[in-house]
């Protein structure tokens, strides 16, 4: 425990509120839910802030909640972020029989996290000590999944964007927020363990759909369009352009068919393809996915079939902020000792990534759990140095961020430069979201 008496009365009340925040935690990873679906999340964060008394707004995209403590300051703001959702991943042992969803991304201690920085911080009587204000949010839909209820949203006018972080953004939820931060699972070993300095790829999402013509697969196949081979050549022309894609882009391509045809004996008509571009910049991005889109329509182009890419959004490549991670390194070895690793590069992707071109942005990694995000073997192995150790860092790096005038806070803004400004950001966001289609007329 350090000497900063501050510091050591929000760990020792982070850790006597050890069963409320582990309990917090199980409580959402029993009840998975898909993005912009987590209403028992939402109403389960929203019931603890409510009962420590904070002002608590609920559905701030249509699921979710923004908390802020009673005693604002004047000073900076830091907005401490949890996500809501879930993944599916149905080969694992613990997802929802119907739905598929699972929280195998972590996404469950991040918000158990986030909610021991508050009860720490409330408990040991924190905000008076602070110049500056501390929000909370609880982000849904990280997970960029489910287009189709997605799509379905955005017609009906609830949601602008598919991603959470987006929609909060365009609503001008951090429109006042001067620094972001939250904490994401990895297996990292057993025990409190830490990766800080971490970029992660951007991408282009897209929705892919091959339109031919129906014929009898066995009686008169001359009389269709295959729309399945139109897909399947897609595919081998994308294979055929990794060469091109620049190491240093970290170019991730990697489609799946969610629609093959209708029946066995019927030649496919109508095929259905789902895409992630990845890559490390936004005009790596750019570059990459026009090359996807010609690898696509010439597939289409050369069995006489039609296609339509609808691409959009996804997310923007991971930034990070050295003097915030060395903040986060100071507080979190007294935890861990040297099990602190500089610097990774992941070729996932994190809605993160959207802010940190805005404000300055802290997004750690930190362990207790085994096995790789996503997959059925990942899991909670150490409660404590899960879902206690990042709280206690993270609240440790509030508290040098705003104590004693805030100085180290607003250096960090002052030194920061935006690779975008909002109007900036948005613009990409609406020019990125585009729709071709070729038509193609059979031999």
């Amino acid at each position: 425990m350090p000497r900063d008496p501050l510091k050591h009365a929000v760990f020792e009340a982070i850790d006597a509120e050890k069963e409320t925040i582990i309990a917090l935690g199980e409580s959402l990873y029993a009840r998975p839910e898909l993005g912009y679906r987590e209403h028992f999340a939402t109403e389960q964060v929203a019931e603890l802030f409510t009962g420590l008394g904070f002002d608590v707004e609920k559905n701030i995209a249509v699921t979710g909640v923004a908390a802020r403590p009673t005693r604002v300051s004047p000073g900076p703001v830091v907005s401490v972020l949890g996500e809501l959702d879930a993944i599916v991943c149905p080969e694992h042992p613990d997802a929802d029989p119907d739905t598929g969803a699972v929280h195998a991304c972590g996404h469950h201690i991040q918000v158990a996290a986030m909610a021991g920085v508050a009860l720490g911080l409330s408990a040991a009587g924190a905000f008076d000590h602070l110049d500056g204000t501390v929000n909370f949010m609880a982000v849904p839909a990280e997970e960029f999944v489910e287009m189709a209820f997605r799509a379905r949203l955005k017609q009906e006018g609830k949601i602008t964007w598919y991603g959470g972080k987006q929609e909060l953004i365009a609503k001008g939820f951090f429109d006042t927020t001067d620094i972001a931060m939250m904490a994401h699972a990895l297996d990292l070993g057993p025990g409190p363990a830490a990766v800080i300095g971490a970029t992660g790829n951007g991408f282009i999402g897209k929705e892919i759909r091959f339109t031919g013509k129906e014929a009898h697969a066995g009686a008169a196949p001359h009389d269709g369009v295959n729309a399945l081979n139109a897909a399947m050549l897609a595919m081998m022309n994308i294979h055929a352009q990794r060469e091109t894609f620049r190491d240093e882009d970290h170019i991730r391509v990697h489609p799946i068919l969610t629609k093959g045809g209708d029946a066995v004996n019927v030649v496919p008509a109508d095929v259905r393809m789902e895409s992630f571009v990845r890559g490390r910049t936004i005009q790596g991005m750019q570059d990459a996915s026009k090359k996807v889109d010609r690898a696509i329509q010439a597939g289409a182009m050369a069995v006489g079939a039609s296609s339509t890419i609808h691409s959009m959004p996804g997310y923007l490549p991971l930034l990070t902020v050295p003097e915030l991670d060395a903040l986060f390194k100071e507080n979190a070895l007294p935890f861990c000792g040297p099990r602190v690793i500089e610097g990774a590069e992941f070729a996932g992707s994190f809605d993160m990534g959207d802010l940190s071109h805005l404000i300055p942005c802290l997004h750690p990694f930190t362990g207790g759990v085994t096995g790789n995000i996503h997959t059925r073997e990942f899991s909670v192995s150490d409660p404590e140095a899960a879902y206690l150790f990042p709280a206690k860092a993270l609240a440790g790096t509030l508290i040098d961020l705003l104590r004693d005038g805030a100085k180290k806070g607003k250096a960090i803004i002052d030194g920061f430069s935006p690779r975008l400004t909002k109007a900036q950001y948005l613009g990409f966001l609406e020019t990125t979201l585009e729709t071709r289609t070729v038509d193609q007329d059979p031999l």
